[in-house]
């Protein structure tokens, strides 16, 4: 029997947490935000913008 492909590779492996975007994506610190809503939720996560 041959196993089923169960890995996503390219753009389709991730996905925005909040929204279900898949442009954009932080992946740092494993935050996996599209980068929309991390504008939107950065300041309550505690970062700061420097300039």
């Amino acid at each position: 029997m041959a196993k089923e492909r169960t890995k996503v590779f390219g753009r389709g492996a991730h996905s925005c947490q909040l929204c279900g975007r898949k442009q954009g994506i932080v992946r740092r610190y494993n935050i996996y935000f599209c980068r929309q809503c991390f504008r939107e939720w950065a300041p309550k996560m505690g970062f700061k913008k420097l300039n």
